[in-house]
């Protein structure tokens, strides 16, 4: 077929599709990428009660804002939806997987040599760097001394993350959170961001910029080549046309869906853990569109160990709404702590009292009223300060992966066939426990009160910002999706290459990873496209 749309068609924007669609554009090919989410300005992320904050994957014509929450029996699962996906929520951190993450699970072809070159080569699109010594938070510090405390000293270490840093920015000085103390530039890109003054509100979008995110840098790049990037794009199936295929979307015009579709001899799928698999099994089961894909899709799914605790520090001051989201580690991935392999790290989250007042200065607010009932409901956990004394101790742990994706109808045999999840926790509650038990034995070092969720304690509830699996990579099609190359078997053409690939728990931030994995797909796929 000559009058193909485009060379190539990437379903998503996040740390797959923002990958393979530079590096697609980059040799020359013509990429059209097709984003959900919207393409959101530090003009328009959300603040105040009434912005677009949820995505309705329901009613996305109706609700197509910030961040995608989903709750299943068993896990809840956070997603971005945006233009540079997961980038625009996620907490900046750039690590890469251990060594032994590769030791099992893992195609033979993939291993940790081979994807370090692809690794460096994120560190420096993503621009990574750790926060500057003189410029530790206090969670920071507490981490250091919780690690020496309790003779773990050797393992901690600060995290790169993918925010830019004015060395010469200090805490100390007058007015050093204000947003005038950010120094703009201009990124290799040509993208206006601005340097790091610590303003904590790095998951509902850097009023300063100074997050590198996807679309500052790899999308970016990917635009000055000539890739067509369409934001409110919503891909419904993939059936095959020629040697290619015909992928149809809906997009969101105002509050309707209008149809459309793109054809290509390339497809790549990198819609996230979530978005990826069910597209692929809608496409098999629902439109039957590719009836041949693996019957193994859909399996394979982790929430890589992630869990929170919080931990009140009543004599010292946490300050968890200053400074980057998370910033360092302190690393129990070779299993000498109760076996299971961890990363425990600080956490911090938005003030959204000070950030929406900062925007709206002057002005009454809802925001102004609940402000008493944030006092209050912290005035449980202790003296009624504000947030200052709360700590919360974040991990990722390998868990079983064990989970399972699949459609079933709304109401048990009818309605619209839906995404569920078959999560149980039975083989991963080990991991869990062990995170646990160093949670509670770090917080009590630095004189703290650790508090589990009462979700995990009444219900074995889980929340997950890094969904893995559901279409993972392989060494056949019994038992995978995809090939090392990020090649679905049997469909020449068709590509997967976001977190539903990764085939077993990586137990740290996956994003780096990822990437990585999407740098070397994209470079298979050139290859065969000039085959």
């Amino acid at each position: 077929m000559s009058d193909w749309s485009a060379d190539a068609i990437v379903i998503g924007s996040g740390f797959g599709g923002a990958v393979t669609a530079c590096r697609l554009a980059e040799a020359g090919l013509r990429v059209i990428v097709l984003e959900r989410g919207r393409r959101w300005t530090r003009d328009t992320f959300p603040r105040a009660a009434g912005d677009a904050w949820r995505w309705n994957d329901d009613r996305p014509q109706a609700e197509n804002g910030w961040l995608d929450f989903r709750m299943f029996r068993h896990m809840a699962v956070a997603q971005g939806a945006a233009v540079g996906g997961g980038s625009l929520i996620y907490a900046n951190i750039s690590v890469e997987a251990d060594r032994a993450t590769f030791d099992a699970g893992w195609p033979a072809e993939v291993t940790y040599d081979e994807l370090a070159p692809y690794y460096r080569t994120v560190g420096a699109m993503m621009n990574v760097q750790p926060v500057p010594t003189g410029q530790w938070p206090a969670r920071t510090r507490l981490m250091a001394e919780a690690a020496d405390k309790t003779r773990h000293g050797d393992r901690f270490r600060p995290l790169d993350l993918a925010v830019t840093f004015d060395p010469t920015w200090s805490p100390d000085e007058p007015g050093a959170y204000e947003h005038a103390r950010s120094k703009p530039f201009t990124n290799r890109e040509g993208k206006q961001q601005g340097t790091c003054v610590h303003l904590g509100e790095c998951d509902i979008g850097c009023p300063v910029l100074a997050r590198n995110t996807l679309d500052l840098n790899y999308l970016a790049r990917a635009e000055t080549k000539g890739a067509d990037v369409r934001p409110l794009t919503i891909v419904r199936s993939i059936e095959p046309q020629d040697d290619g295929y015909r992928v149809r979307f809906e997009r969101i015009d105002g509050r309707e869906l209008v149809p459309g579709s793109e054809t290509a001899p390339i497809v790549v799928v990198a819609a996230g853990s979530l978005g990826s698999t069910e597209l692929l099994l809608r496409s098999r089961d629902v439109t039957r569109t590719l009836p041949r894909l693996p019957r193994t899709l859909g399996e394979g799914w982790s929430a890589n160990g992630d869990f929170l605790t919080i931990g009140y520090h009543a004599n010292r001051r946490v300050d968890p709404t200053r400074g980057p989201t998370i910033t360092s580690a302190i690393d129990f991935r070779d299993g000498s702590s109760g076996g299971r392999p961890f990363l425990i790290e600080d956490g911090g989250f938005p003030d959204l009292v000070r950030s929406y007042l900062g925007r709206r200065t002057g002005r009454r607010s809802v925001w102004r009223r609940r402000r008493l009932l944030h006092h209050a409901a912290l005035a449980l956990l202790g003296d009624g300060d504000t947030f200052e004394h709360v700590m919360p101790w974040f991990s990722q742990g390998r868990d079983a992966g064990d989970g399972q994706l699949r459609l079933q109808p709304r109401w048990w045999l009818f309605g619209r066939p839906t995404l569920r999840l078959r999560w149980d926790v039975t083989v991963s509650r080990p991991t869990i426990e062990a995170i646990i038990a160093m949670h509670r034995e770090l917080a009590t070092a630095t004189d703290g009160v650790p508090v589990v969720p009462p979700t995990w304690k009444l219900g074995s509830y889980l929340i997950t910002p890094h969904p893995l699996g559901g279409c993972r990579m392989g060494s056949s099609p019994e038992t995978s999706v995809v090939d090392h190359r990020g090649a679905v078997w049997g469909h020449p053409g068709l590509y997967v290459a976001d977190g539903s690939i990764v085939p077993e728990a990586i137990g740290a931030n996956p994003s780096r990873t990822i990437a990585a994995l999407a740098e070397r797909i994209s470079q298979h796929i050139v290859g065969e496209a000039r085959a």
